[in-house]
């Protein structure tokens, strides 16, 4: 999410804080974890949890059925609290069954992501893949934004990546990983405070048309493509912000927003942004790679008047659950929905923004009953057995 840095300090169960060791590959007994995380057919079903707020399993009890993928963000390199509650995370998962999505955050800058931290998250993974969860590592999201410090820095955050990657692939073979940046609609953001550098090698990287600088003509994907070989899935982040974005208004979105903006087809109420790529046909139709959506909500603002909120949100949930996408888009393979409650400062005037689907009973029911049988929640979990030899 745009210009928010989210740290995920605590994990409750219950009342309290899990603190436990990361799982031993070694360990007895060990799952059998599959290393195709694509499914078949279908859509997984996800939600991106305020972690401070509910559990997991308080989350699940609410929808009524286990979210295919839970999303868990920490910074990274992993220091001894983040990894005690990335720990407490993966007990929760393992409970529930489904998938992790392990968003991890460079806030120490990209050259703090070294050969033997990626080789020491690699080592964690395989104990989660073993202890029965899946994981797809999202590494450095929105990296072609200007909200974080590892954005707009495509050869240094390639090579992170890069680094990452080569380990987890080495290492975890139950274990993917994900290339993720936000839509480009608005492309290069430079209101933030981490935007391009002008000057060369930076801008020049970015300016992908040749023309002397870096604006909305230029690609806001390619220069931070970290490759074929590295990258198992390709996602974006792509939200309802309003009318437009950083107005901050109550507006139900326009019909087919959601698939436009997806394939670089918009131009509607938000401006005319048919200079941005078709993201789905370049690097998930085309490359053969999984498209997810691993953020999506709608804004709503309850201090603030204009269209109803579940007007707003129903109207944009039914754009993620339209038939149409599995018939005519197979490459989307996951959608999570942003469960949150937060201020945003970057709105022209900030306001706390309720992005939930779950917590309000009317929006939860009319989010419960529009759920297609086609978007995949998890399957009860197992107990683990011994692998075959």
């Amino acid at each position: 999410m745009r210009g928010i840095i989210r740290a995920q300090a605590l994990v409750l169960v219950g009342a309290s804080l899990v603190s436990c060791s990361a799982p031993q590959p070694s360990a007895a007994p060990v799952c059998v974890v599959a290393t195709d995380l694509v499914p078949d057919a279908g859509i997984l079903s996800g939600v991106s949890l305020d972690w401070e707020r509910e559990t997991l399993e308080q989350y699940a009890t609410k929808l009524g059925r286990r979210p295919a993928v839970v999303v868990y963000s920490t910074a990274f390199p992993l220091i001894q609290d983040n990894a005690r509650n990335l720990d407490a995370a993966f007990e929760q998962i393992k409970a529930n069954g489904g998938t992790m999505l392990l968003t991890l955050e460079p806030h120490d800058g990209l050259e703090s992501v070294t050969k033997e931290h990626a080789e020491k998250l690699g080592e964690r993974l395989v104990g989660y893949n073993n202890g029965g969860v899946p994981v797809i590592v999202r590494f450095g999201q929105e990296m072609n934004g200007s909200w974080f410090r590892w954005g707009q820095k495509p050869a240094q955050y390639v090579d992170a990546f890069r680094t990452v990657a080569e380990a987890v692939h080495r290492l975890a073979p139950g274990s993917d990983m994900m290339w993720a940046p936000n839509y480009g609609g608005g492309y290069p953001f430079s209101d933030g405070q981490h935007g391009v550098q002008e000057g060369p090698p930076q801008s020049a990287a970015l300016d992908t048309d040749g023309d002397g600088s870096v604006t909305a003509a230029d690609d806001p994907y390619a220069p931070y493509y970290p490759g074929d070989d590295a990258t198992d899935w390709v996602g974006m982040s792509l939200y309802h912000w309003g009318e437009t974005y950083q107005s901050g208004t109550n507006v139900v979105p326009e019909d087919g927003k959601f698939i436009r903006q997806l394939t670089g087809s918009y131009a509607g109420t938000g401006g005319d942004e048919l200079a941005v790529p078709d993201f789905y046909e370049e690097y998930g139709s085309a490359r053969n790679k999984p498209v997810a959506i691993p953020e999506t909500a709608a804004l709503s603002i309850p201090s603030r008047g204009g269209d109803d909120e579940l007007a707003i949100k129903q109207a944009w949930w039914r754009q993620l659950f339209d038939p149409a996408i599995p018939r005519d888009y197979p490459s989307v393979k996951m959608v999570n929905w942003f469960e949150w409650e937060k201020l945003e400062v970057e709105l022209d005037v900030k306001a706390d923004v309720d992005w939930t689907a779950v917590q309000g009973q009317a929006v939860r029911d009319a989010y419960v009953a529009d759920l297609p049988s086609w978007f995949k929640g998890a399957q009860e979990p197992k107990p683990c057995t011994p692998p075959a030899s």
